[in-house]
């Protein structure tokens, strides 16, 4: 893994017309979970069809795509690559036929031993089409003996080990499966229209907001749903574990979405009045690093009364920082996609509050802008604890030598970002941010779920 990006972004829609556009609006609304490819498939009451390709999602879908894109139960996909290359056979959702008739699948989360059974399927005359850890799950769909989709899927996770947001579409239904911890968000709703009521999935909640959907619940960890003849029907596959992905409430999610549960936004709002709690600077202004850092930085404004700016400007037109191979090219965007306002900074000091720390470059950049800005002193705040261990349950991060926090003091970190002072959320701090445990912070404490595959109750 060479870069730190997000997940990716899943949606199914059942038992609505035009289910092609009220996906193709989820995606749009979550293109943030996934800026390489863009994908759908949906069930037209005979065949299912599938239009994908690399691409943001209006870039990816048209009115003429759409248009052929008819029927009532549709899933979709935004892509980045967690694992695979980056290529459109990797794009999803993925497809195939078995003697069951068709399916077609979209995915969110990692396989711990994907690549395990990826060499035991090759071995017993598998072949495979791209290098998405996907692929293996509609192997073992394909090889099960049993006689329903619905049971050739739970076989098939009571194998895969890792993380996952399932959403399948079959001949009239479709089905969802969440891993027993819960690792990656998956909620449902109920969405009205004017040809009647249906049902929508999707990672996020702000893809029901644009839609008008009425969010239900988050679907539970070890649960399957089945959807077919206008109803839905829940099982319990596995023992619920609860471990999610605490990185949600950091960066990952749009601020407006409800993610296990619970408001983003007002989390990192409590992160940074946890900061000012736990590290009192003197200062005379607060500013975020946008977006992600701003709610953090209001709280830890409020909390520490010292007043709030938006000291540095965004440009939403450049792309992430961190996906650039040559560090020269990745410090020249820095510039390119933050601007501070000269006249807040100058002569002040300056508490800047960001959501994290990767490999240190971005913050450096950050310090010098503000310096060259005439800020008096610069006080760096991290609204996380730092990050010394890569992710391998669905996003993609660095290896553990490109993280600086993994193989370098604090005081080497500060000296190396060009800070008057640095400090970290501590792992308490989150928690109580968070309200509690039941939480995966692996990339914060090194502590890996040694198995995470859980018991079937049946």
């Amino acid at each position: 893994m060479k870069h730190w990006n997000e997940e990716c972004a899943v949606v199914g829609v059942y038992g609505v017309e035009n289910a092609s556009w009220l996906t193709y609006y989820s995606l749009f609304a979550m293109q943030h979970r996934g800026q390489e490819a863009s994908g759908m498939s949906v069930f037209d009451g005979e065949k299912i069809h599938t239009h994908k390709a690399q691409g943001l999602v209006s870039e990816v879908f048209d009115e003429n795509s759409l248009q052929t894109l008819k029927g009532n139960i549709a899933i979709g996909h935004n892509r980045y690559a967690t694992a695979g290359k980056q290529s459109s056979s990797d794009a999803q959702p993925l497809y195939a036929r078995c003697s069951l008739g068709e399916i077609a699948v979209v995915h969110n989360g990692n396989l711990t031993n994907a690549k395990a059974l990826r060499e035991k399927l090759t071995s017993e005359g598998s072949i495979f089409q791209s290098f998405l850890d996907t692929e293996v799950i509609l192997h073992l769909i394909a090889k099960s003996q049993k006689e329903s989709f619905e049971e050739c899927i739970k076989e098939c996770l009571k194998i895969i080990k890792g993380a996952y947001c399932l959403i399948f579409v079959l001949k009239d239904k479709m089905i969802v499966a969440r891993d027993c911890y819960g690792l990656r968000p998956l909620s449902l709703a109920k969405i009205s229209t004017e040809s009647g009521e249906g049902y929508i999935v999707a990672s996020e909640s702000c893809s029901f907001d644009l839609l008008g959907a009425e969010y239900i619940r988050d679907i539970g960890a070890g649960e399957m749903l089945v959807f077919e003849n206008g109803k839905m029907t829940s099982m319990q596959i596995f023992t619920p574990r609860d471990f999610k992905c605490v990185f949600e409430y950091i960066y990952f999610a749009r601020p407006d979405s409800q993610v296990f549960g619970k408001n983003v936004y007002a989390i990192r709002k409590e992160m940074g009045r946890e900061l000012a709690r736990e590290c009192k600077i003197s200062a005379d202004v607060v500013i975020p690093v946008p977006d992600s850092g701003v709610p953090s930085a209001l709280g830890y404004a409020l909390e520490s009364n010292i007043p709030f700016e938006m000291g540095i400007i965004r440009n939403h037109y450049v792309g992430r920082t961190f996906i650039e191979s040559e560090q020269s090219i990745r410090e020249l965007k820095v510039k390119l996609k933050l601007n501070p306002i000269k006249e807040i900074i100058e002569g002040k000091r300056v508490v800047v509050i960001d959501d994290s720390v990767v490999r240190g470059t971005t913050s450096r950049q950050i310090v010098k802008i503000l310096r060259n800005a005439g800020a008096k002193e610069v006080h760096l705040l991290i609204s996380s604890p730092p990050t010394i261990s890569p992710c391998y349950y669905g996003v993609d991060t660095p290896n553990r030598q490109e993280l600086i926090c993994s193989t370098h003091s604090l005081e080497e970190v500060r000296a190396y970002v060009g800070a008057d002072s640095l400090y970290f959320l501590s792992l308490e701090g989150l928690a109580r941010s968070v309200g509690g445990g039941g939480y995966c912070q692996a990339c914060f404490d090194g502590r890996y779920i040694k198995d995470c595959f859980g018991e079937s109750e049946e």
